[in-house]
């Protein structure tokens, strides 16, 4: 009764679970991570959208490029800037909200401009963050220890 039945058979099925996969995949990630492992995945998330919004826009995949450009946006506007404490953060935390500010304006006309060297501004203005948040990852996770 089993062998036969092809429940997948199509490739919207296939999509669909694969999509469902990705989100329970991402959901036990976060459920277990760090505050530090979080950000962590956030500042990784924005790499892999604009890496998939500059490949789109090589192949003229526009509605792709689109999808991939607004994941981008979410993530510096819902994450990495909601995040900031102003008021206990000080300059830094100022600035960081200035450039999130920046990034954010410039990718949204990245999408309408269809601008690829925008794209590659906004890696290249964030790398330097996310090296440097890599490079404190074992001090950060040992810090709740020290308490």
């Amino acid at each position: 009764m089993y062998a036969t039945a092809q429940p997948f058979a199509n490739a919207a099925a296939r999509h669909a679970l694969g999509g469902l996969y990705q989100q329970v995949r991402v959901e036990s990630k976060v459920d277990g991570a760090s505050p530090h492992e979080l950000v962590t995945m956030l500042f990784e998330g924005f790499m892999e959208a604009l890496a998939q919004a500059r490949g789109a826009l090589r192949e003229q995949r526009l509605e792709v490029k689109g999808a991939a450009i607004g994941r981008a946006v979410r993530i510096v506007e819902e994450g990495l800037r909601a995040g900031l404490d102003l008021r206990a953060g000080g300059t830094l935390a100022r600035d960081l909200d200035d450039l999130y500010g920046y990034l954010a304006m410039r990718l949204t006309l990245a999408n309408l401009r269809n601008d690829e060297a925008a794209l590659e501004e906004c890696q290249r203005l964030m790398r330097p963050l996310h090296e440097a948040w890599l490079a404190i990852a074992e001090e950060a996770e040992a810090a709740p220890a020290r308490r």
